[in-house]
């Protein structure tokens, strides 16, 4: 196997933080915009109408950003790291430039597209083009201020839709103007000192149409069953169908072309298969459950969008603690399988909290099971990228990398749909054991009114619940908490799967030195100047 120094640039401290900055920037726009978008969402549509369109505005981001991930990594692999990644951050600026000055709903929806279109490799190609620069060994302590980011998307996201929901939306999107801009300058900079052998390359074209348009498929028929379309109905079957035949197809297509998008190859590779397979059971958990959290304080609790936003920051800071810390001890140790079985373990014990929570519980209740979620998420999610990473050829970190991505991603999509199924079917049944009863303690005149309230009211609209008489909103409160203990139970059963693989995944040592010490660094690169010893002392902050 190729070793980790290969050909590897020697950027010092103070270059890679420059490119670390650069690339955290891309990937919090991308984070960013995946959570900042919904809590403005109506009064977008209020203004632009097309209410028919409204879940569009998700579903085309979503449906871009993901099935394009799998295409940046080879890409990157082939032409380079700079040209790509300045190509996705640009198409991500003009889509987001695109979408303020939307007028209708159609043009935010394409404008969304093209924004998920370069969303789909600010992410993958940020961890793979620190991977060119920095050893395995040295790459978790980087790699955790990653998981940083995605804790401070989650909280920033819903507080400035919220705040600019309330002002001018369309600057949501111009927002990620200037910072596309700061990022496309850094690395544009910095990445020219990273050099890149470009390779004799035929780059597998159908395949990646195959594969985008089965992606597609499969995720237009999760997007829509239970809301646009029944489950069993013709469209979400035959949705489902395409997808399976076309992933087919490009199986086929992949395992006969000499540069695939994802080489089947190296799922041979024990640590590649099952850290990918970890990575999308962690997903479908991960999105699939947190996204009802939000619900719960709204609900139940009475917070606004904006403050629900801001009263997830004790899961925020479990993430960002323990994605830093869990990143250097790995550099320190130099292995990392136990991080990530750990994590998985606490993620299920989080899990299993959750379904005590109750309509009365206090407030700090709730905070403390999402500490122990948020430890459980940042153990585990830069370890699984970093375990893909050690397991590939250096020629492959690209297709590897985006592979990691593109699981995890996919498996979101799976939980947000299986999971709201499960709340959607659990719900109906507890509100049709707890509204009888309510309605049938309001004053004979009001009943009527309220018959069908099960029926009309989404848990969609808290405020709308909240301005319901007391019996019938302390019912669908209740029922909801009955609902939401069941998605969480089942949450965590399918989180023991996670820990199950991450216990099989093989406990491989690091390629490369351990991170050097200041003085390390001083007598390596033989400089005694002050600017050179502020630099090797930050450097031990890392």
């Amino acid at each position: 196997m190729t070793t980790a120094a290969d050909a590897r640039p020697r950027l010092s401290h103070r270059q890679i933080l420059l490119l670390m900055t650069g690339l955290m920037t891309g990937m919090l726009l991308a984070a960013l915009d995946q959570t900042i978008v919904g809590t403005a969402l109506p009064t977008i549509v209020g203004e632009l109408g097309g209410i028919n369109h409204y879940s569009w505005v998700v579903t085309a981001y979503l449906l871009a950003s993901t099935a394009s991930t799998p295409l940046y990594g080879k890409m990157a692999d082939l032409l380079g790291r700079r040209p790509v990644f300045l190509f996705s951050i640009g198409t991500f600026l003009v889509g987001s430039l695109l979408a303020g000055l939307s007028q209708n709903m159609t043009q935010l929806i394409v404008t969304r597209g093209i924004q998920g279109l370069g969303a789909g490799g600010l992410m993958t190609l940020a961890f793979t083009i620190i991977s060119d620069v920095v050893t395995p060994r040295e790459r978790g302590r980087y790699q955790g201020l990653f998981g940083a980011v995605f804790g401070l998307s989650s909280v920033a996201g819903p507080l400035v839709g919220g705040y600019f929901a309330e002002h001018n939306w369309r600057w949501i999107f111009y927002l990620n103007v200037p910072l596309a801009i700061v990022a496309i300058i850094v690395c544009y900079r910095v990445m020219r000192l990273v050099p890149f052998r470009r390779r004799r390359h035929a780059i597998d074209w159908l395949g990646a149409g195959l594969l985008v348009a089965g992606v597609s498929a499969v995720l237009l028929a999760l997007s829509w069953g239970g809301t646009e379309y029944a489950w069993g109905s013709g469209v979400i079957v035959g949705l489902f169908v395409a997808g399976a035949v076309l992933a087919v197809l490009f199986l086929v297509q992949e395992a006969r072309v000499a540069e695939p998008i994802l080489p089947l190859t190296l799922f041979r590779r024990p640590t590649f298969a099952l850290a990918n397979a970890a990575g999308f059971v962690l997903g479908l958990v991960m999105f699939g459950s947190i996204i009802f959290i939000p619900l719960y304080l709204q609900i139940v609790k009475g917070a606004s969008p904006t403050d629900s936003g801001l009263l997830m920051l004790p899961m925020m800071a479990g993430v960002i603690v323990t994605s830093v810390l869990s990143g250097r001890a790995i550099s320190r140790i130099g292995r990392y399988k136990w991080f990530p079985f750990a994590g998985t373990a606490v993620l299920v014990l989080g899990m299993l909290l959750f379904t005590q929570l109750q309509v009365d519980s206090p407030l700090f209740v709730a905070f403390v099971y999402m500490v122990v979620i948020g430890i459980g998420l940042g153990l585990c999610m830069q370890p699984l990228i970093l375990a893909v990473q050690n397991a590939v050829e250096v020629r492959d970190l690209g297709a590897g990398t985006s592979a990691a991505t593109f699981f995890r991603s996919l498996g979101g999509s799976f939980g947000v749909a299986i999971l709201g199924a499960v709340l959607s079917a659990r719900l109906s049944t507890e509100l049709g054991e707890r509204l009888p009863g309510a309605i049938a303690q309001l004053p004979p005149a009001q009943q009527p009114q309220f018959a069908g309230a099960g029926h009309e009211i989404s848990i969609n609209e808290p405020a709308r619940i909240l301005a319901l008489p007391d019996p019938v909103r302390t019912a669908i409160q209740e029922s909801f908490v009955g609902a939401l203990h069941t998605v969480f139970l089942v949450a965590g059963l399918i989180a023991i799967l996670a820990v199950a693989v991450t216990l099989a995944v093989p406990n491989r040592e690091l390629r490369g030195a351990p991170p050097t010490t200041s003085n390390e660094a001083l007598t390596r690169e033989g400089r005694g100047d002050a600017a050179t010893s502020m630099e090797a002392n930050a450097q031990t902050m890392i």
